[in-house]
């Protein structure tokens, strides 16, 4: 055959897959290729090659799956075929990484998400060095689908900036995952405040066109208005949520008394022989470190005759408290574009908040009066049985039983 004639074969066969190429999917391609390059017999799969850019292997394999039975609707390969996913390789790639983000999560009360500071360049060379050998681009693929997004630098300092802030968060993660490696219960906590009546709540909902729900059109209701308090306790180790909605006043007493509550109805049961169990919570509000009212409610180690540790976040890094983000914003996000017209209202919507890893949500609703300006003196607050951890004692304390003095 003359060179002219092969070349001419060579430039109609180049056309050929030019003309269909974008047309097909990866199956469809190996196939029509395979038929394309057995026409000629010997060298067909080496000129098809060339001439559409799939490798030889991949041509082979077409010609096989011309001769075996056809592919179930739908798939592209067999059973089993392509490339195992890395993580199916590597088990413990995920585990590893989540571990290396989670010391320095941080959680933004409006969104699902978590935040790392950490590059993913960063974090690809540390699993590598742990003998996870993985791609930046993979590491991002990982985070996303746990969840994970990087935040920016703008955001990474909030409020004031303690200079022993890091160190708190390195404490605070050493205390909760020992506490949860021995089987003992991890509880965030923090309250919220929400206005209740016929006002618009932030968000949108599904409906009919022509339906979205008339309300009152004040942008800034006065104080002599209803209020609600979501008090949440937040159990790390079983993902389940505790939710005390309280319609007096956000007091001390108010958030340990959703403590109590949590203990009874729910930890009790689900820590059965605890002698102790772990609180983390803001440095303010209600149950802020500076707050002596809190410290002495939490004399409700003598109800229930447990140690109860307390590590407190250090100021201006509320929003990173687990609460926030694995229970007040999956709340938030139940009830976006539903004014919360009444207290059972409120109640219903947190208490049907559940999420597709599984969290569960108890909610009650709490009448009884807790009034301000409570004032506890040097002298009660000596009856507190109370010692501080070296580290920090002011944030990180542990409230004992009375009658079993340290």
């Amino acid at each position: 055959m003359c060179s002219h004639v092969v070349c001419g074969h060579r430039c109609a066969t180049i056309q050929y897959f030019a003309s269909l190429w974008s047309h097909l999917d990866e199956h469809a391609r190996r196939l029509v290729a395979a038929s394309k390059a057995v026409e000629p017999g010997y060298g067909g799969i080496s000129r098809v090659s060339r001439a559409c850019g799939l490798s030889r292997v991949t041509l082979t394999k077409g010609v096989e799956e011309l001769q075996a039975a056809p592919l179930a609707p739908g798939r592209i390969r067999h059973e089993g075929g392509g490339r195992h996913a890395l993580t199916s390789n590597d088990a413990g790639l995920t585990p590893a990484l989540d571990s290396m983000v989670e010391p320095t999560a941080r959680g933004d009360p409006e969104s699902p998400l978590r935040w790392t500071c950490k590059s993913a360049r960063v974090l690809a060379a540390e699993l590598t060095v742990r003998n996870h050998p993985v791609s930046h681009t993979k590491v991002t693929q990982l985070l996303k689908e746990s969840g994970y997004s990087l935040q920016g630098n703008r955001k990474g300092e909030e409020g004031e900036n303690h200079s022993d802030r890091d160190a708190q968060f390195r404490h605070i993660n050493r205390a909760v995952k020992s506490a949860l490696r021995a089987g003992k219960a991890v509880i965030s906590v923090d309250a919220k405040k929400e206005l209740i009546g016929n006002y618009q709540n932030k968000g949108r909902q599904w409906g009919k066109k022509g339906t979205a729900k008339k309300v009152n059109g004040h942008d800034f209701p006065g104080p002599e208005l209803p209020r609600a308090y979501p008090d949440g306790v937040y159990d790390l180790g079983l993902n389940a949520g505790f939710v005390n909605v309280g319609t007096d006043h956000d007091t001390g007493a108010f958030a340990v008394a959703s403590i109590r509550g949590w203990w009874r109805a729910e930890g009790r049961r689900l820590y059965p022989g605890a002698q102790r169990f772990l609180i983390t919570a803001d440095g303010g509000g209600c149950n802020g470190w500076h707050l002596r009212l809190w410290k002495w409610e939490l004399r409700l180690a003598d109800q229930t005759r447990l140690a109860l540790r307390v590590c407190h976040f250090p100021p201006g890094t509320s929003k990173w408290n687990k609460v926030e983000h694995r229970l007040f914003s999956f709340i938030s996000s139940n009830w976006r574009g539903e004014p919360l017209r009444d207290y059972e209202t409120v109640v219903g919507l947190i208490a049907a908040t559940t999420t597709a890893k599984g969290l569960t949500v108890t909610c009650r609703l709490d009448r009884r009066k807790y009034p301000v300006g409570r004032k506890i003196t040097d002298e009660e607050l000596a009856q507190v049985n109370m010692k501080r951890d070296k580290f920090h004692g002011e944030w990180n304390y542990t409230i004992h039983p009375s009658k079993a003095k340290m």
